[in-house]
């Protein structure tokens, strides 16, 4: 009987994401600075998934969700975020699809860039 393997050829992964840590300081003011420095370079496939509305100020904004898939990373977590170019991508879930520790799915939802009146 043949197996059905749902991972993305390796041809597919021709998308570059820079994976983007986050670091905090003191604000001087008892809260903290996030700010993401860039890290390595990974290769990956992305497929959308949909979309999520997500109410911020009372305003609600409709963000596109997508599923990354990568090569296998023990440090990577949703605390960090993965670009591609100009675009940003919040990683929302990680999970390894088939448990075998080659992939890493990451279910992730793209950043908008706040608009300056």
């Amino acid at each position: 009987m043949a197996s059905f393997d749902r991972r993305p050829p390796l041809g597919a992964r021709r998308r570059r994401f820079v994976l983007e840590r986050p670091v905090e300081q003191p604000d001087g003011f008892g809260g903290v600075l996030r700010r993401y420095v860039p890290g390595p370079t990974l290769w990956g496939a992305i497929a959308s998934i949909g979309s999520v509305v997500r109410v911020s100020g009372g305003r609600a904004d409709t963000l596109a969700t997508h599923r990354i898939t990568l090569r296998r990373r023990p440090d990577l977590t949703p605390a960090m975020r993965l670009s591609a170019g100009p675009r940003r991508f919040a990683i929302r879930a990680v999970t390894d699809p088939d448990e075998r520790g080659r992939d890493l799915v990451c279910e992730v939802e793209e950043l908008v860039p706040e608009a300056n009146p």
